[in-house]
């Protein structure tokens, strides 16, 4: 029988809690622990409950990069078996990436290696101020070309060059410098800051919330020309139109709350 190594929970106000779940391996990332991420994103990606994701790890630490064994047994394969491997990583982490709800990285102790990458995938990362990263691939002799793209968009090619290059540590107020966390708090506030973050993303209209995150991807890819222009008119034109969009204004006006925002 598979080991359970990614915990999978829905609440009643649809905010699904994703878990790594090896405190014993400091949530260490194995083959299994990878595709049971992207499982897990997948589902909560095609469930219409869902409305929030929290990506989190149980004990001390988020998680320490890659697990041991892991790495000893991609060393044992075949060129193109390691690509095949290196492709199941890269699969998860865009199906993190491109999950069309927000996504809040709760993090705290190692933050190592892939876990790094799995932190920029995410709309929102709050960390516990002892929180360390480590970007610690060159030490092996490898670079972190899987996370690469997300983590080069979140710290800029400037902070890149040197953290990449370097495998220095990065403290929890360092990573909150560089834009790689939104906010640090003590790790007994966490939760609390974290369910604030919540329940304002809960208090805004999911189609609204998708479409914002499409938005920022069609930006963050095009220079403002005429063809981004022409979107984001009818990005705005249908979301005006649309069901959601007509409840919300209606509400506004009617000094109500809107049909989603839960009792």
């Amino acid at each position: 029988m598979t080991d359970q190594v990614v915990h999978y929970a829905m609440d009643a106000r649809g905010v699904v809690r994703v878990t790594l779940n090896r405190p014993e391996k400091r949530n260490a990332f194995s083959g299994e622990i990878i595709r049971q991420l992207e499982q897990a994103f997948n589902k909560a990606a095609g469930d219409p409950a869902c409305r929030v994701l929290v990506l989190a790890g149980e004990g001390k630490h988020f998680s320490a990069g890659a697990d041991l064994n892991y790495m000893q047994h991609s060393a044992t394969l075949t060129p193109e078996e390691n690509r095949e491997d290196a492709r199941a990583l890269a699969a998860m982490l865009q199906a993190l990436d491109t999950l069309p709800k927000p996504t809040i990285a709760r993090v705290q102790g190692a933050v190592y290696g892939g876990a790094v990458g799995l932190v920029c995938a995410c709309d929102v990362a709050i960390a516990s101020d002892d929180a360390r990263f480590c970007l610690s691939e060159a030490r092996l002799g490898l670079a972190p070309a899987a996370i690469g793209p997300y983590v080069v968009r979140v710290l800029g090619e400037r902070q890149a060059r040197r953290y990449f290059l370097t495998s220095e540590e990065i403290s929890a107020s360092g990573a909150e410098a560089f834009g790689l966390v939104h906010d640090v708090t003590s790790r007994e506030s966490l939760d609390g800051v974290i369910d604030i973050l919540i329940q304002r993303l809960l208090g805004n209209g999911p189609n609204a919330l998708t479409a914002c995150k499409e938005l920022i991807a069609r930006c963050g890819q095009s220079a403002p020309d005429t063809d981004l222009a022409e979107y984001t008119a009818d990005l705005i034109a249908d979301l005006r139109t649309g069901t959601e969009g007509q409840e919300g204004l209606k509400a506004f006006l009617e000094k109500r709350k809107a049909s989603w925002v839960q009792e």
